[in-house]
């Protein structure tokens, strides 16, 4: 027989093998696009902005469905309803580590964040316990974050109030707080081994931010030293990078709402004046700053789409069978721009956490840090330095930008994993 006959032939056979499979998978997972041969949905999904093309999906497929990233099903969960179930109904089945190959290949699936199974729970019990013993939670962590915050204030002022890039002082900062926890010192600003330090990170963030869909390999490994020393690595990642671009574009967007700075700085004044740092007593007495901030981390939409879950075993979820393994996408941009619970979710407004009588009003569906099992170990710190890092600044300056209001963009320049904001310059004043 031909050779490329035969060759045909047994193209065809698998191809048609492959589609028997997938056809069989399919019928007990949710609904969703019919896949292709080995690239899966990979040509319905705009990996300049994943979360727009999970939204339009969900519109066609409804709120939980199945996509192909390769030849793997992947469980999409859209809107609040969908994500709460899973992650918080349901939340020991669905508290496994879903597939993120840029992270594996540098992690091997050690550290709190990337880690599975029983190994997860204990690094994850393990570092809970270390960082409350460090002083998580309590005043001393606070005392290191006003500190840091006037030092940060310090190397503000150094720029005599000439236009500059906020990146590199707004990372120092949030980093120089995880140094104080866990090596109990900060370092200067200029100390080479902390620029080496803050160049690796920002490195690693920007690689996870670009689009991340691909094949998964997972290794295994025991609980060693490797795996306490990826687990540190991980909390300077994740405490020093999210606060930072959050920091970042909380500015940028206070410079292209300057009412919203006015009310913000006239609350600082009312409430802390200006002969002492903010403490956290403050923030219960300054409804308008505290709705701004989460507004902040509500518009920009750090995470769009989380970290990738996976069901831990063979999971019924409304009636679908999902299984064991499966990886899971929660779509947290679909909760934090639901147009019922935030009214025009893609303006910036601090009115969406505050009641009619300007009180601070929370929402079930402010979920930046994720929920369930998997949520954020150093949720509090974030929060704390967040208000205590914006309220400093704003204390000592006024913010002023290089453009009119109308021309400063605020649209995020990557969104893989994470949502950054474009590059800017702004000028901090003295007051």
């Amino acid at each position: 027989m031909d050779p490329v006959v035969v060759l045909v032939l047994s193209l065809s056979c698998l191809l048609l093998l492959s589609l028997w499979r997938q056809s069989s998978e399919r019928r007990k997972l949710p609904p969703g696009p019919t896949p292709l041969p080995i690239i899966g949905n990979f040509l319905q999904i705009d990996a300049k902005n994943i979360s727009q093309s999970l939204t339009n999906l969900s519109n066609v497929y409804g709120p939980v469905f199945t996509l192909y990233l390769g030849r793997k099903p992947t469980v999409v969960l859209h809107g609040y309803e969908a994500v709460k179930e899973a992650l918080i109904d349901h939340g020991e089945e669905f508290a496994g580590r879903g597939s993120l190959p840029v992270a594996e290949r540098v992690t091997k699936g050690l550290g709190i964040v990337f880690s599975n199974g029983s190994r997860w729970k204990e690094i994850r019990r393990f570092s809970v316990m270390t960082l409350r013993n460090l002083g998580m939670g309590k005043r001393s962590i606070e005392d290191r974050v006003q500190e840091e915050a006037q030092c940060l204030v310090e190397v503000l002022r150094k720029t005599n109030g000439s236009p500059c890039d906020p990146t590199f002082i707004l990372s120092c900062a949030p980093c120089n707080v995880i140094c104080s926890i866990i090596f109990q010192n900060r370092f200067d600003y200029k100390d080479q081994d902390f620029l080496n330090l803050m160049k690796k990170l920002d490195e690693n963030f920007k690689i996870l931010s670009s689009p991340w869909l691909q094949e998964n390999h997972n290794q295994q490994s025991e609980f060693t030293l490797e795996h306490l020393a990826t687990t540190v690595s991980n909390l300077f990642a994740a405490g020093t990078e999210t606060t930072s671009t959050t920091l970042r574009y909380a500015l940028l967007l206070l410079l292209k709402h300057p009412h919203v700075t006015a009310k913000v700085q006239e609350e600082i004044n009312h409430v802390v004046g200006r002969h002492r740092s903010p403490c956290m007593q403050d923030r219960s007495h300054m409804p308008y700053t505290d709705a701004m901030i989460h507004e902040v981390q509500r518009f920009i939409d750090l995470l769009p789409n989380n970290l990738p879950h996976a069901v831990t075993c063979d999971t019924k979820f409304r009636n679908y069978l999902i299984p064991k393994g499966t990886t899971v996408i929660t779509s947290l941009s679909s909760v934090l721009h639901d147009s019922k619970e935030f009214p025009n979710p893609e303006v910036f407004d601090p009115g969406h956490f505050l009641d009619k009588n300007g009180n601070f009003k929370k929402s079930d569906y402010f979920m930046p840090f994720s929920i369930g099992k998997r949520i954020c170990v150093g949720e509090g710190l974030a929060r704390m330095e967040l208000f205590l890092f914006l309220t400093t600044i704003l204390q000592n300056f006024k913010l002023k930008s290089l453009l009119h209001t109308k021309d400063i963009n605020i649209t995020p320049v990557a969104n893989g994993l994470a949502s950054l904001p474009p590059p800017y310059k702004i000028c901090f004043i003295p007051v």
